[in-house]
């Protein structure tokens, strides 16, 4: 069965007045996200090993795999992007109580936790992601990743909350201002909900 690209669960216009336009989430969803499904559902076709495959099972099967790299980045960011749809939302940036718990434990404050975030997010250079994760320990913390690699390849924990930093995600609304672009989604865009329903 083939894989596919996951309808947005708002409208492509809901979260203009939050700083992300039309514009960037129909090029964004309908085109760059479209590319890495067509792509990933051609690779499967030609490699038997990877038809039955969940994404999870493709993704960490490739991971590492320098003769299956361009496999590993298309499933790879089709996973990414998956959740990253979840991430945002039209009510963004309203933290429920069990994870703003959870965050000034482990990071001292929720400022705290937003300042390391948005590090590790500008400090990515060229393509790729910042995510808060819930690491193998318990304990939550923040990782950035290249290109298409996630928490769930490297193992380094459980993805709670991912943020592209592909121009593609923000060049149209915020030019080159990366560091505007991450405190924008941190503060109005960020579907910390979803982030909470990811705790273990």
């Amino acid at each position: 069965m083939a894989f596919e690209l996951p309808s947005l669960n708002f409208a492509p216009s809901a979260l203009a007045d939050r700083g992300m336009s039309q514009e960037t989430l129909e090029l964004h969803h309908d085109k760059h996200h479209q590319a890495y499904v067509t792509a990933l559902n051609g690779f499967v076709e030609k490699n038997a090993d990877l038809q039955g495959k969940t994404l999870e099972e493709i993704v960490t099967a490739t991971y590492g795999d320098a003769d299956r790299e361009g496999i590993f980045n298309q499933a790879g960011q089709h996973w990414n992007h998956i959740h990253f749809w979840n991430a945002l939302s039209p009510e963004g940036g309203r933290l429920p109580g069990g994870l703003e718990t959870r965050l000034n434990a482990d990071f001292g404050s929720v400022d705290a936790f937003k300042q390391a975030f948005k590090t590790a997010a500008t400090g990515q250079f060229g393509s790729g992601w910042a995510w808060l994760i819930q690491k193998p320990d318990g304990s939550l913390g923040v990782t950035k990743t290249p290109n298409g690699v996630n928490p769930l390849a490297t193992g380094e924990g459980t993805a709670l909350l991912g943020l592209d930093v592909w121009e593609h995600s923000y060049y149209v609304d915020f030019r080159n201002r990366r560091p505007d672009y991450v405190d924008n989604f941190l503060d109005r865009l960020a579907n910390y909900e979803f982030a909470e329903s990811n705790l273990s």
